[in-house]
Protein backbone atom coordinates (compact mmCIF):
# COMPACT_ATOMS: atom_id res chain seq x y z
CA UNK A 1 0.00 0.00 0.00
CA UNK A 2 1.00 3.21 -0.21
CA UNK A 3 2.60 5.30 2.93
CA UNK A 4 1.95 8.96 3.86
CA UNK A 5 5.46 10.42 4.72
CA UNK A 6 5.22 13.96 5.35
CA UNK A 7 2.50 16.60 6.20
CA UNK A 8 2.88 19.98 6.08
CA UNK A 9 1.17 23.33 6.82
CA UNK A 10 1.79 26.58 5.00
CA UNK A 11 0.52 30.10 4.81
CA UNK A 12 0.14 31.46 1.57
CA UNK A 13 -0.83 35.18 1.79
CA UNK A 14 0.84 37.69 -0.92
CA UNK A 15 2.47 38.95 1.93
CA UNK A 16 4.73 35.91 2.02
CA UNK A 17 5.79 36.90 -1.92
CA UNK A 18 5.86 41.01 -1.46
CA UNK A 19 8.89 42.90 -0.56
CA UNK A 20 8.46 44.19 2.82
CA UNK A 21 8.74 47.98 2.35
CA UNK A 22 5.25 47.00 0.09
CA UNK A 23 3.07 45.49 2.71
CA UNK A 24 1.34 49.04 3.46
CA UNK A 25 -0.22 49.39 0.18
CA UNK A 26 -2.80 46.74 1.50
CA UNK A 27 -3.76 49.11 4.87
CA UNK A 28 -5.53 51.33 2.21
CA UNK A 29 -8.27 48.13 1.56
CA UNK A 30 -8.31 47.56 5.15
CA UNK A 31 -9.42 50.91 5.85
CA UNK A 32 -12.47 50.66 3.06
CA UNK A 33 -13.68 47.91 3.77
CA UNK A 34 -16.50 47.93 5.77
CA UNK A 35 -16.84 44.17 6.99
CA UNK A 36 -13.89 43.54 8.90
CA UNK A 37 -14.28 40.17 10.69
CA UNK A 38 -12.88 39.73 14.12
CA UNK A 39 -14.45 37.00 16.42
CA UNK A 40 -17.14 36.01 14.74
CA UNK A 41 -18.34 40.03 14.42
CA UNK A 42 -18.08 42.58 11.46
CA UNK A 43 -16.28 45.40 12.36
CA UNK A 44 -15.72 48.89 10.46
CA UNK A 45 -11.57 50.03 10.38
CA UNK A 46 -11.89 52.24 13.25
CA UNK A 47 -14.04 50.59 15.27
CA UNK A 48 -11.38 47.87 15.07
CA UNK A 49 -8.66 50.75 16.12
CA UNK A 50 -10.86 51.30 18.74
CA UNK A 51 -11.67 47.77 20.07
CA UNK A 52 -7.84 46.87 19.97
CA UNK A 53 -6.20 49.82 21.17
CA UNK A 54 -4.63 48.29 24.13
CA UNK A 55 -2.43 46.18 22.14
CA UNK A 56 -0.57 48.69 20.20
CA UNK A 57 -0.40 47.37 16.73
CA UNK A 58 1.11 50.60 15.72
CA UNK A 59 4.56 49.67 16.50
CA UNK A 60 4.20 46.42 14.60
CA UNK A 61 3.21 48.43 11.82
CA UNK A 62 6.52 49.73 10.42
CA UNK A 63 9.29 49.10 7.83
CA UNK A 64 11.60 47.84 10.11
CA UNK A 65 9.46 45.05 11.52
CA UNK A 66 7.87 43.99 8.30
CA UNK A 67 11.50 43.10 7.31
CA UNK A 68 12.64 41.56 10.64
CA UNK A 69 8.73 39.70 10.30
CA UNK A 70 9.70 38.86 6.69
CA UNK A 71 12.92 37.24 6.88
CA UNK A 72 11.22 34.81 9.51
CA UNK A 73 8.77 33.54 7.33
CA UNK A 74 11.15 33.05 4.44
CA UNK A 75 13.59 30.88 6.49
CA UNK A 76 10.17 29.23 7.65
CA UNK A 77 9.65 28.80 3.96
CA UNK A 78 13.46 27.60 3.48
CA UNK A 79 13.16 24.93 6.10
CA UNK A 80 9.75 23.64 4.73
CA UNK A 81 10.91 23.30 1.21
CA UNK A 82 13.94 21.54 2.47
CA UNK A 83 11.87 19.06 4.37
CA UNK A 84 10.04 18.35 1.49
CA UNK A 85 13.06 17.76 -0.59
CA UNK A 86 14.91 15.72 1.91
CA UNK A 87 11.16 13.15 2.04
CA UNK A 88 11.44 12.66 -1.65
CA UNK A 89 7.66 11.75 -2.47
CA UNK A 90 6.19 10.38 -5.67
CA UNK A 91 3.15 12.67 -4.92
CA UNK A 92 1.31 14.93 -3.16
CA UNK A 93 -2.25 16.05 -2.07
CA UNK A 94 -2.46 19.45 -1.59
CA UNK A 95 -5.71 20.92 0.43
CA UNK A 96 -6.46 24.64 -0.79
CA UNK A 97 -9.72 26.91 -1.44
CA UNK A 98 -10.51 28.51 -4.60
CA UNK A 99 -11.42 32.55 -4.34
CA UNK A 100 -13.18 32.97 -7.15
CA UNK A 101 -10.30 31.85 -9.72
CA UNK A 102 -11.95 28.61 -11.01
CA UNK A 103 -15.66 28.84 -9.73
CA UNK A 104 -18.18 31.80 -10.04
CA UNK A 105 -21.30 32.71 -7.72
CA UNK A 106 -23.36 30.12 -10.31
CA UNK A 107 -21.52 27.35 -9.42
CA UNK A 108 -19.43 27.13 -5.92
CA UNK A 109 -18.68 23.50 -4.68
CA UNK A 110 -18.13 22.69 -1.25
CA UNK A 111 -15.54 20.30 -1.80
CA UNK A 112 -13.96 19.65 -5.05
CA UNK A 113 -10.97 16.77 -5.99
CA UNK A 114 -8.51 17.68 -9.34
CA UNK A 115 -8.91 14.61 -11.61
CA UNK A 116 -7.41 15.99 -14.75
CA UNK A 117 -3.70 14.25 -16.02
CA UNK A 118 -2.52 17.96 -16.25
CA UNK A 119 -2.47 20.97 -14.01
CA UNK A 120 -1.99 24.74 -16.04
CA UNK A 121 -0.52 27.19 -13.76
CA UNK A 122 0.25 30.16 -16.42
CA UNK A 123 1.02 33.85 -15.57
CA UNK A 124 -1.98 35.57 -16.25
CA UNK A 125 -2.58 38.23 -18.85
CA UNK A 126 -2.52 42.38 -18.78
CA UNK A 127 -6.46 42.22 -18.30
CA UNK A 128 -6.34 39.84 -15.51
CA UNK A 129 -3.74 41.78 -13.28
CA UNK A 130 -5.29 45.20 -13.96
CA UNK A 131 -7.90 43.80 -11.54
CA UNK A 132 -6.55 42.54 -8.84
CA UNK A 133 -6.49 44.90 -5.74
CA UNK A 134 -3.79 47.15 -4.99
CA UNK A 135 -0.89 45.64 -3.66
CA UNK A 136 -1.63 42.10 -4.89
CA UNK A 137 -0.51 42.10 -8.51
CA UNK A 138 3.41 42.58 -6.90
CA UNK A 139 2.90 39.01 -5.43
CA UNK A 140 1.76 36.88 -8.83
CA UNK A 141 4.88 35.72 -9.31
CA UNK A 142 5.10 33.64 -5.63
CA UNK A 143 2.32 31.32 -6.89
CA UNK A 144 2.67 31.79 -10.96
CA UNK A 145 6.47 31.14 -12.23
CA UNK A 146 6.76 34.43 -15.05
CA UNK A 147 7.32 31.48 -18.01
CA UNK A 148 4.39 29.33 -16.45
CA UNK A 149 4.06 25.61 -16.15
CA UNK A 150 1.98 22.67 -16.51
CA UNK A 151 2.41 21.02 -13.46
CA UNK A 152 1.28 16.64 -13.62
CA UNK A 153 -2.28 15.71 -11.76
CA UNK A 154 -2.21 12.04 -10.84
CA UNK A 155 -5.60 10.53 -11.59
CA UNK A 156 -5.32 6.90 -9.89
CA UNK A 157 -4.75 8.75 -6.69
CA UNK A 158 -7.21 11.57 -7.32
CA UNK A 159 -10.08 8.23 -8.23
CA UNK A 160 -8.67 6.88 -4.47
CA UNK A 161 -9.63 9.51 -2.84
CA UNK A 162 -13.19 10.18 -4.94
CA UNK A 163 -14.09 6.41 -3.99
CA UNK A 164 -13.15 6.57 -0.55
CA UNK A 165 -14.73 10.29 0.39
CA UNK A 166 -18.27 8.78 -1.41
CA UNK A 167 -18.26 5.92 0.99
CA UNK A 168 -17.42 8.02 3.30
CA UNK A 169 -20.63 10.23 2.75
CA UNK A 170 -19.09 12.90 1.08
CA UNK A 171 -20.36 14.27 -2.34
CA UNK A 172 -17.27 15.68 -4.28
CA UNK A 173 -17.33 17.38 -7.46
CA UNK A 174 -14.23 16.03 -9.58
CA UNK A 175 -12.31 18.69 -11.85
CA UNK A 176 -10.62 18.10 -14.81
CA UNK A 177 -9.57 20.93 -16.55
CA UNK A 178 -9.70 24.73 -15.89
CA UNK A 179 -12.67 26.47 -16.47
CA UNK A 180 -12.32 28.93 -20.08
CA UNK A 181 -12.04 32.24 -18.24
CA UNK A 182 -8.64 31.44 -16.74
CA UNK A 183 -4.98 29.89 -17.51
CA UNK A 184 -3.99 29.37 -13.76
CA UNK A 185 -4.87 27.14 -10.42
CA UNK A 186 -5.54 28.59 -7.60
CA UNK A 187 -2.88 30.93 -5.69
CA UNK A 188 -3.07 28.22 -2.81
CA UNK A 189 -2.31 25.70 -4.98
CA UNK A 190 0.68 27.61 -7.29
CA UNK A 191 2.42 28.82 -3.82
CA UNK A 192 2.93 25.28 -2.99
CA UNK A 193 4.64 23.98 -6.44
CA UNK A 194 6.59 27.15 -6.73
CA UNK A 195 7.42 27.81 -2.68
CA UNK A 196 7.56 24.42 -1.02
CA UNK A 197 7.86 22.22 -4.25
CA UNK A 198 10.57 24.65 -5.60
CA UNK A 199 9.04 24.01 -9.17
CA UNK A 200 9.74 20.55 -9.31
CA UNK A 201 7.33 18.36 -11.17
CA UNK A 202 5.52 16.01 -8.84
CA UNK A 203 2.41 14.73 -9.63
CA UNK A 204 -0.11 16.37 -7.47
CA UNK A 205 -4.01 16.11 -6.33
CA UNK A 206 -5.23 19.41 -5.74
CA UNK A 207 -8.54 19.38 -2.93
CA UNK A 208 -10.17 22.46 -2.99
CA UNK A 209 -12.72 23.42 -0.40
CA UNK A 210 -14.58 26.26 -0.22
CA UNK A 211 -13.75 28.37 2.93
CA UNK A 212 -14.85 31.80 1.72
CA UNK A 213 -18.19 31.49 0.62
CA UNK A 214 -21.34 30.75 2.07
CA UNK A 215 -23.83 29.25 2.74
CA UNK A 216 -21.74 25.87 1.60
CA UNK A 217 -18.80 25.68 3.41
CA UNK A 218 -17.84 22.39 4.97
CA UNK A 219 -17.62 22.94 8.48
CA UNK A 220 -14.44 22.35 11.34
CA UNK A 221 -15.60 19.12 11.90
CA UNK A 222 -16.09 17.78 8.51
CA UNK A 223 -12.90 19.05 7.50
CA UNK A 224 -10.98 17.37 9.68
CA UNK A 225 -13.15 13.82 9.00
CA UNK A 226 -12.35 14.39 5.86
CA UNK A 227 -8.60 14.05 6.55
CA UNK A 228 -9.48 10.62 8.05
CA UNK A 229 -10.96 9.76 4.74
CA UNK A 230 -8.33 10.71 2.62
CA UNK A 231 -5.76 8.47 5.05
CA UNK A 232 -8.52 5.56 4.13
CA UNK A 233 -7.96 5.73 0.49
CA UNK A 234 -4.16 6.57 0.28
CA UNK A 235 -3.82 3.36 2.55
CA UNK A 236 -5.70 1.33 0.77
CA UNK A 237 -4.57 2.66 -2.84
CA UNK A 238 -2.25 -0.55 -4.03
CA UNK A 239 0.47 1.56 -4.77
CA UNK A 240 4.57 2.00 -3.12
CA UNK A 241 4.19 5.42 -3.42
CA UNK A 242 5.71 7.73 -0.88
CA UNK A 243 2.56 10.50 -0.46
CA UNK A 244 2.62 13.70 1.75
CA UNK A 245 -0.12 15.84 2.43
CA UNK A 246 0.22 20.01 2.64
CA UNK A 247 -2.10 22.54 3.75
CA UNK A 248 -2.68 26.02 2.44
CA UNK A 249 -3.94 28.82 3.72
CA UNK A 250 -4.13 31.00 6.89
CA UNK A 251 -3.69 31.60 9.22
CA UNK A 252 -5.84 34.24 10.77
CA UNK A 253 -6.48 37.14 9.04
CA UNK A 254 -7.39 39.79 7.25
CA UNK A 255 -7.80 40.52 10.89
CA UNK A 256 -5.30 38.98 13.05
CA UNK A 257 -6.70 36.96 16.21
CA UNK A 258 -3.51 35.29 18.07
CA UNK A 259 -6.09 33.05 20.46
CA UNK A 260 -7.36 31.71 17.03
CA UNK A 261 -4.10 30.41 16.02
CA UNK A 262 -3.01 29.03 19.47
CA UNK A 263 -6.49 27.08 19.13
CA UNK A 264 -4.66 25.59 15.79
CA UNK A 265 -1.88 24.47 17.19
CA UNK A 266 -3.95 23.23 19.61
CA UNK A 267 -5.68 20.98 17.57
CA UNK A 268 -2.01 19.68 16.18
CA UNK A 269 -0.65 19.02 19.46
CA UNK A 270 -3.69 17.17 21.09
CA UNK A 271 -4.56 16.01 18.15
CA UNK A 272 -8.20 16.56 18.79
CA UNK A 273 -10.55 18.86 16.21
CA UNK A 274 -12.08 20.03 19.89
CA UNK A 275 -9.85 23.07 20.34
CA UNK A 276 -10.68 24.55 16.99
CA UNK A 277 -14.38 23.16 16.98
CA UNK A 278 -15.58 24.89 20.06
CA UNK A 279 -14.52 28.44 18.90
CA UNK A 280 -17.65 27.69 16.77
CA UNK A 281 -18.34 28.32 13.03
CA UNK A 282 -18.91 32.06 12.94
CA UNK A 283 -15.04 32.42 13.75
CA UNK A 284 -14.36 31.29 10.30
CA UNK A 285 -15.24 34.35 8.22
CA UNK A 286 -12.76 36.05 5.50
CA UNK A 287 -9.95 34.62 5.49
CA UNK A 288 -9.38 33.00 8.68
CA UNK A 289 -11.65 30.53 7.02
CA UNK A 290 -8.91 29.21 5.19
CA UNK A 291 -7.24 27.48 8.62
CA UNK A 292 -10.12 25.10 7.10
CA UNK A 293 -7.76 23.72 4.69
CA UNK A 294 -5.16 22.88 7.15
CA UNK A 295 -7.48 20.79 9.06
CA UNK A 296 -8.23 18.10 6.81
CA UNK A 297 -3.79 17.46 7.27
CA UNK A 298 -4.58 17.94 11.27
CA UNK A 299 -6.98 15.41 10.98
CA UNK A 300 -5.17 12.79 8.66
CA UNK A 301 -1.65 13.49 10.89
CA UNK A 302 -3.85 12.74 14.04
CA UNK A 303 -5.38 9.44 12.52
CA UNK A 304 -1.51 8.48 11.96
CA UNK A 305 -0.71 9.42 15.74
CA UNK A 306 1.99 12.00 14.21
CA UNK A 307 2.86 15.01 16.52
CA UNK A 308 3.87 18.17 14.82
CA UNK A 309 6.98 19.81 14.58
CA UNK A 310 6.45 24.05 14.72
CA UNK A 311 8.88 25.90 12.50
CA UNK A 312 7.86 29.03 13.04
CA UNK A 313 4.51 31.39 13.70
CA UNK A 314 4.69 35.04 12.75
CA UNK A 315 1.89 37.52 13.12
CA UNK A 316 2.68 40.16 10.23
CA UNK A 317 0.80 42.98 11.38
CA UNK A 318 0.45 46.17 9.22
CA UNK A 319 -1.93 48.28 10.66
CA UNK A 320 -3.08 49.81 14.20
CA UNK A 321 -6.22 48.24 13.44
CA UNK A 322 -4.40 44.71 13.68
CA UNK A 323 -5.11 44.56 9.86
CA UNK A 324 -2.66 41.58 8.41
CA UNK A 325 -1.77 38.05 7.80
CA UNK A 326 -0.98 35.87 10.62
CA UNK A 327 1.78 33.55 9.03
CA UNK A 328 1.62 29.48 10.39
CA UNK A 329 4.72 27.05 9.44
CA UNK A 330 4.22 23.12 10.58
CA UNK A 331 5.14 19.72 9.34
CA UNK A 332 5.00 16.18 10.34
CA UNK A 333 7.74 13.58 8.99
CA UNK A 334 6.76 9.41 10.00
CA UNK A 335 8.62 7.97 12.98
CA UNK A 336 11.12 5.79 10.71
CA UNK A 337 11.58 9.26 8.37
CA UNK A 338 12.62 10.99 11.45
CA UNK A 339 10.19 12.21 13.59
CA UNK A 340 10.65 12.33 17.33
Amino acid sequence: MARIVLGIGSSHGPMLSTPPDQWGLRVGADKSNPEQWYKGNSYTFDELVDLRSESNFEAEANVDVWAQKHRACRAALDKLADVFEAAEVDVVVIFGNDQMEIFAEPLIPAISVWRGEEIPNYFPGEEYLSRLPVGIEVSVPGHVAPEGATNPGHQELADSIISQAMNDNFDVAVLRELPPHTNHIPHAFGFIYRQIMRDRMIPSVPVLFNTFYPPNQPTVSRCYSFGESVVKAIEEWDSDARVALVSSGGLTHFVIDEEVDRALFDTLEQQSIEPLASLGEDIYNAGTSEIKNWIPVAGAMATLGLKPTVVDYVPCYRSAAGTGIAMGFVYWTAEDEGNA
